[in-house]
């Protein structure tokens, strides 16, 4: 089992990119792993705007991320890059935060004109901050993640088949490489 922080970038409270973390989060949970959430969005706007790396809001969410085997990091996607949000919190961050870890990069937007920003715009700062491994990120349609009468997340069957399957992708690379970290005999 790993342990796993899934990381939400986006500013609004009623954000599809947090409901797809937590979609996602579940299967995780099912695949055996520790999974906590981290909602930047939750963090003081004072301390993230004002470059406070010494509040212990940022250094409480910097010990997450070093305690965590693998890394999953939501945003929105504006101006065809990741959200503002998401960027002060890594700013604030050690530099190498990632460094020994698989990361699974995902996005949300309005349009699929948006789908390069996982590769052009977070997986270059992911990778500078030491990701170990970076899997494939994935791009999800804001149209294609609604909310039942229930309250529960539903993601439209073709995206939520495809998102299983990266999502399975980053579990296996995830477990593969604790395994092989685990003390053996």
């Amino acid at each position: 089992m790993a342990a796993i922080l899934s990381v939400s970038g986006s500013p609004s409270p009623t954000s599809r990119t947090a409901r797809l973390l937590r979609h996602l989060d579940d299967r995780l949970r099912l695949h055996g792993h520790q999974v906590t959430p981290l909602d930047v969005r939750t963090l003081p706007a004072e301390a993230l705007l004002g470059a406070d790396f010494r509040h212990p809001a940022i250094t409480g969410a910097a010990s997450l991320f070093e305690r965590a085997d693998g890394v999953v990091v939501g945003t929105p996607v504006y101006k065809a890059a990741y959200s503002g949000l998401l960027k002060l919190l890594l700013d604030l961050l050690p530099q190498y935060a990632l460094a020994g870890k698989t990361v699974f990069p995902l996005a949300t937007g309005g349009s699929t004109a948006h789908v390069l920003a996982i590769d052009y715009a977070l997986r270059p700062v992911l990778s500078s901050m030491g990701a170990l491994h970076v899997v494939p990120g994935w791009f999800t349609l804001d149209k294609d993640i609604t909310v039942d009468d229930n309250g529960a997340t539903v993601v439209a069957p073709g995206a939520a088949e495809a998102l299983s399957q990266v999502t399975d992708q980053f579990s296996a690379a995830l477990s593969a490489r604790t395994a092989a970290l685990a003390p053996t005999g």
